[in-house]
């Protein structure tokens, strides 16, 4: 019996001291406590570390890399330039003496330009910037797998700033187009082309906004801005998403003189494609014109109507024979709706009627001082730059 009692008192002290230990090893270990517990139940066997959060994701953009690269063409135009004439020239006395001499001796010397371009579909259609190909005698075309071809210019549109051309060489890789309604501010996009003529580069960076206009670029302007680098040599080329689908065609970046950095500017691939189909199609871009200048809306201008709050644009200026001009539109009348849809400031209004089709009928609402009036009247194709 007391050999039972001794045991017993001996495993009690047994278990009290496991417990000790237990304790001091919790506190002394730099585990956390759920560590520390599957360590018991594993029986003393080592355990993996438990995360302390989510594992940082590795992310690699290669792959939309590779489907779209081989997609993205070099453009080398050059064309011949006439020399300045010699300042003498201008001088009447000795122009009339030595101008012919001079005017003999007058020679061309021939421009280079470099740019990028995209490839859109297995016909061998590029879509670029009309500034890279402008007035170009020559349009060279280097590929990304070696392979060089002249290209013929199908058509350029200066206002947008897109040119379509084409080369005669199969086996070429069109790229993928995305949807650019889905395109979010914030979105990853790739900058791809040749800045500098150092080769094909692939820079990273976000949408920073959509819908940019006013910008000073062109005459229709809806850009996605980036933060993606930008360089000369880029102009022309591709501006893809994610997935290497292309979300627009790369165009300007702010001038570094000014001293701005990750500002550029891309043409959405909806509005690109849009002009390429209409020239491939058509030969030319068809838009609807009204034939006006105006600007937008002072805070007296508005007052006179007896609307101090009122938007829309006021027309500074009508060109005699166009359809504002037939329908009696005056400089001093404010356009505040098209069709029932509001005008907001001149380049609204340029922006509906351009969509509208040559011959086509619309109403116009607008105030002539205090009275407001509508008009009807129909756009006809505006005058190609």
């Amino acid at each position: 019996m007391k050999l039972i009692k001794a045991a017993g008192f001996v495993l009690q002290f047994a278990l009290i001291g496991l417990a000790l230990a237990v304790i001091y090893l919790y506190l002394s270990s730099d585990r956390s406590r759920e560590e520390f517990l599957a360590f018991l139940g594993s029986g003393g066997k080592p355990v993996a570390a438990l995360p302390s959060g989510p594992a940082p994701a590795a992310y690699s953009y290669a792959d939309a890399v590779a489907s779209s690269t081989p997609s993205v063409v070099t453009i080398y135009t050059s064309k011949t330039v006439p020399e300045k004439p010699h300042p003498l020239l201008e001088d009447p006395v000795f122009g009339r003496f030595f101008g012919d001499q001079l005017e003999r001796r007058r020679r061309n010397h021939s421009e280079t330009n470099l740019g990028s371009g995209v490839i859109i579909g297995s016909e061998g259609y590029i879509l670029t910037n009309q500034h890279v190909v402008d007035g170009a005698d020559e349009i060279l075309i280097s590929l990304p797998d070696g392979r060089g071809s002249s290209a013929a210019l199908i058509g350029e549109d200066k206002e947008t700033d897109i040119a379509i051309l084409q080369i005669p060489l199969g086996g070429l890789s069109g790229i993928k187009i995305a949807n650019s309604s889905a395109l979010r501010v914030g979105d990853v996009v790739l900058a791809i082309g040749n800045p500098l003529n150092v080769g094909q580069t692939v820079t990273m960076g976000i949408v920073s906004a959509t819908g940019r206009n006013r910008i000073g670029l062109n005459t229709f302007e809806n850009f996605i801005q980036t933060d993606a680098a930008i360089n000369p040599g880029n102009s022309g080329g591709a501006l893809v998403n994610a997935r290497g689908e292309l979300i627009g065609i790369n165009t300007a970046i702010f001038s570094q003189a000014a001293g701005a950095q990750g500002i550029g500017f891309a043409i959405p691939i909806s509005l690109a494609t849009d002009i390429m189909q209409q020239i491939i199609e058509h030969g030319e871009v068809t838009r609807g014109w009204l034939g006006v200048e105006g600007t937008g809306v002072s805070p007296g201008a508005g007052q006179a109507t007896g609307n101090p709050g009122l938007r829309g644009a006021l027309i500074v200026g009508v060109f005699i024979g166009s359809p504002a001009d037939k329908a009696g539109i005056r400089a001093g009348d404010i356009v505040v709706a098209v069709d029932g849809k509001p005008v907001h400031g001149i380049r609204d209004l340029l922006d509906q009627v351009t969509h509208k089709q040559p011959g086509e009928e619309i109403s116009v609402e607008l105030y002539r001082g205090t009275r407001d009036m509508t008009l009807k009247m129909k756009v006809s194709q505006r005058p190609q730059k």
